[in-house]
């Protein structure tokens, strides 16, 4: 039996033939108000932990641009307009439209850009949701920092203690927010962008239930399939460093060369603080550990920082102000192997160790370092 098609049953087809045709190109375009044309466009992606430029491209004299990103590989992408304003993006098959402020032309100019909005489709609405807790939560750190700021001036050494603890409040908060874009937006695959930024432990119910409706519709998506890979390198990377077992090894030059490892305080607590010249609290930190240092050194504590600076001259500097007594060390490449290693990403981050080498504190601030060192001691 012959079988006859309609007109509008070919149409239909046809249609439906194209949509499953994937894009391998996406076109994103837009204005900036006011241009700074010192500097390209960049887009850029974070692989294995390091930042990656992807492409970059001028802005048309009217400050308008139009550009055609490859898309052979899909996933979360940042758009900086000329180093000015940045904006994260799911760049896959949806063609997006981004209008950026430009730089900023006040006479005192503070790094402070505005929220930046997505003109697309479905996948970048939850772009938009994402990137507006992010930018929320920026100007609520901002602003607790300042508050705190006032409210210690006369009592220095409480800003950090007061600060982490309001920090983990807004760091909470952020979580409880990603949790409901995951809820909300689990079929959609730029929801991959949201439970990144959730915790395994705490979290895992709703990453388990949305990695779930991913692999229905999609299971051998290319991104879904490098998150799950990567979460289970990271697993491994965190059995590695929890309490209870040895330090991760490294071996750091001092400012005059000399190599220190943890191995070299064996027989010995050692108090380890990552850190960085360009971090305030880190900076805020280290009047407390001046304190710890001269409490319990004598008691067979030792001491060891370690910079994650990019530059070196930035940590002598520092160092020079500090005037910290005990050793000092430069991880190389900012730290991006330490910080995998040792399975943290903000700082300070300090750990401590026991006389065999193995951790039994971390994330410590203020006064837990002293009650853990006062644990330690009294047995």
């Amino acid at each position: 039996m012959k079988v006859r098609l309609t007109l509008a049953s070919m149409v239909i087809i046809l249609l439906s033939a194209c949509n499953t045709q994937p894009k391998d190109t996406i076109t994103i375009s837009g204005k900036v108000k006011f241009p700074d044309n010192k500097y390209k466009v960049y887009i850029s992606q974070y692989r294995d932990g390091e930042k990656v430029v992807t492409d970059s491209f001028q802005l048309a004299e009217d400050g308008s641009y139009s550009y055609n990103m490859n898309t052979s590989q899909p996933g979360e992408y940042n758009l900086d307009c000329q180093k000015w304003q940045s904006v994260r993006f799911w760049a896959e098959d949806e063609d997006l439209n981004i209008d950026f402020r430009g730089q900023d032309t006040a006479k005192i100019k503070i790094k402070n850009p505005p929220y930046v909005y997505i003109n697309g489709g479905p996948k970048n609405e939850v772009m938009n949701h994402l990137n507006f807790v992010n930018y929320r939560s920026y100007q609520l750190i901002i602003g607790l920092s300042q508050t705190v700021y006032k409210a210690t001036k006369d009592v220095p050494e409480k800003y950090g203690e007061i600060a982490g603890q309001l920090y983990g409040f807004a760091s909470d908060d952020d979580r409880a927010r990603f949790r409901f874009l995951a809820q909300q937006y689990a079929d959609r695959n730029s929801v991959l962008a949201v439970i990144s930024r959730l915790r395994d432990k705490t979290d895992k119910d709703i990453i388990d239930q949305t990695l779930a409706t991913l692999e229905k519709t999609n299971p051998t998506y290319p991104p879904l399939l490098k998150y799950i890979k990567d979460k289970e390198e990271a697993r491994a990377a965190a059995e590695k460093v929890k309490l209870g077992k040895v330090a991760p090894h490294f071996s750091y030059p001092t400012p005059e060369g000399v190599m220190v490892s943890p191995e070299d305080y064996k027989g010995k607590i050692v108090v380890i603080d990552f850190w960085a010249s360009w971090c305030g609290p880190c900076r805020s930190e280290i009047p407390h550990l001046k304190e710890v240092y001269e409490k319990y050194h004598s008691k067979g504590v030792e001491m060891l920082s370690v910079s994650i600076d990019k530059k070196e001259a930035d940590w002598h500097k520092a160092l020079a102000e500090e005037n910290m007594a005990w050793a000092q060390v430069l991880a190389p490449n900012a730290g991006k192997q330490t910080m995998k290693d040792y399975q943290f990403s903000g700082i300070p981050f300090i750990i401590i160790l026991d006389k065999d080498g193995k951790i039994v504190a971390k994330q410590l601030r203020g006064k837990k370092i002293d009650e853990k060192l006062d644990e330690l001691l009294s047995k």
